[in-house]
């Protein structure tokens, strides 16, 4: 299992935002640089648990407010970022690997 940062980031920023404090504001309350807030939340940083704890307290929320929906399996993840990937392709791209796909399936019921 691993954890989505990119959902945990966007949530600390929505946050933030709604309770109206920039950056800097919410890095003074939890005892943070306003670098390290602006590097988790455009996910160049990954936060420790006592990192994640302060941020809670200084945004006056609960852990799982922030973490509840973010851990992800392997098999999820993959298929998420997949489909995404495959959102991104011209029809004809999309047939391909549509091809593609049906071609290793065939091969593995051989």
């Amino acid at each position: 299992m691993e954890i989505d940062y990119r959902i945990l980031a966007q949530r600390i920023s929505k946050i933030r935002k709604e309770k109206k404090l920039t950056q800097a504001q919410l890095a003074e309350k939890a005892n943070l640089t306003n670098n390290y807030i602006s590097n988790i939340e455009t996910r160049h940083s990954i936060p420790s648990l006592e990192t994640l704890v302060k941020i809670c307290n200084a945004l006056n929320v609960t852990p799982n407010d922030l973490l509840m929906g973010t851990v992800k399996t392997s098999g999820e993840y993959l298929i998420k970022e997949t489909f995404e990937k495959f959102n991104e392709c011209t029809p004809k791209e999309r047939r391909l690997i549509n091809k593609f796909i049906s071609a290793i399936i065939e091969e593995r019921e051989k």
